[in-house]
């Protein structure tokens, strides 16, 4: 089994509907159960700032600021980390006329970027809003997809936001038509490289995916059948120098279709993740709601346990609602599955009766707007 990373303490200012907040944890997952709107799910996004990015709101950073409060927000962790024992503050501080900006301190030393965040701990979340995930938007599957490879992959993160800041710079001059041909081949070359390189870390997360579905036992959930569409398809398998001027030259036969268009019509960023239900050979948008959501749980817990074989560390999972809409029977399977990972877990419900089956291997805690009692 792989370690085990944990948070042992968590402490928030100003974060969301919580003044101030405490908690105070053991390695077992934690429980939170409480009405609707009482704070639960903001718990759990102050978790997911322990990683990087803008957590599993995606939110603003200035709208994370409890409505009031006359600065930023802050958030404390002690944690039981892959590299032993740290501490994590993270927050911002806003001034009249300034950018808002995250600033991370591990140790009590500032980091240089929150990719520092990876050397601790793995984040991983599933929430409601991700229920439509398989009926959303193409780019809803990619960012998806793309947060499974940061688990990973930290600098997947960079290249991505790299390849999207280069891509709006050939937008620009496509647009104003300044079609200068030795600016646009520079600009075109970096977008091969960053995109090739985005590609094929977006492949091998799926063939790992796939490799380790092929090992499974049984189990209460679906699997999931797993492929990209939409940006070179076929032959991902070929040296990437080949595929990046495969690529470069498609930017360039194809600058005045995108000068008309307004974008850029082919590269990772118009690809899509394709997800099917293996034992019915079923798109998963035609599977029905509840398919649908245990398909999502099985690929979410599928990465979560690669991500422990491939690091040795369960990383930290957050699942909020989790336990809705399972009977019992499956309920207590996820649970155990759940803590087969060897990690902590953060779940959150209404009623704690449907966390029973957890009995000692988790601490209960009782939210109620802005406050958590135990």
């Amino acid at each position: 089994m792989a370690d085990k990373t944990s948070l042992s303490r968590l402490n928030l200012t100003d974060f969301r509907n919580y003044a101030e907040a405490s908690l105070r944890l053991d390695s077992r997952h934690v429980v939170l159960t409480g009405e609707n709107g009482a704070g639960k799910t903001n718990l759990l996004e102050a978790v997911s700032f322990l990683s990087p990015g803008r957590g599993l709101r995606r939110a603003v950073l200035a709208d994370v600021t409890r409505v009031g409060a006359p600065g930023g927000f802050a958030i404390f962790a002690e944690i039981d980390g892959m590299e032993g024992e740290v501490s994590v503050g993270t927050g911002i501080e806003t001034a009249e006329g300034e950018t808002v900006t995250r600033r991370l301190r591990i140790n009590g030393t500032p980091a240089r970027s929150t990719e520092e965040l990876t050397d601790h701990l793995s984040v991983l979340w599933l929430t409601p809003s991700m229920d439509g995930l398989f009926t959303g938007t193409a780019g809803d599957r990619r960012r998806f997809l793309d947060r499974l490879v940061l688990s990973l992959d930290p600098s997947h993160g960079r290249r991505v936001s790299d390849f999207e800041r280069t891509m709006r710079s050939r937008n620009r001059l496509l647009s104003e038509g300044r079609f200068d041909p030795s600016w646009l081949s520079a600009i075109e070359a970096q977008m091969a490289g960053l995109g090739i390189a985005m590609a094929a870390a977006r492949q091998e997360m799926l063939g790992l995916l796939r490799q380790l579905s092929a090992q499974n036992g049984d189990t209460p959930f679906p699997t999931p059948s797993l492929a990209l569409k939409g940006f070179l398809d076929e032959g991902m398998d070929r040296p990437a120098a080949d595929l990046e001027d495969d690529y470069r030259a498609m930017l360039e036969a194809e600058r005045y279709r995108d000068a008309a268009a307004g974008r850029t019509l082919e590269g990772p960023h118009r690809a899509d993740l394709l997800v099917r239900h293996r034992e019915k050979d079923m798109e998963a948008e035609r599977c029905s709601t509840g398919e649908q959501k245990a398909l999502l749980i099985g690929l979410v817990l599928a990465h979560a346990r690669l991500t422990a074989d491939m690091t040795g560390y369960a990383p930290v999972l957050l699942l909020d609602e989790i336990a809705a809409h399972l009977d019992e029977g499956r309920r207590a399977a996820l649970f155990d599955l759940i803590d087969g990972l060897g990690g902590q877990s953060f779940m959150t419900g209404t009623d704690r009766q449907m966390f029973s089956s957890l009995a000692e291997r988790a601490q209960f805690f009782t939210v109620s707007h802005g406050g958590i009692g135990g």
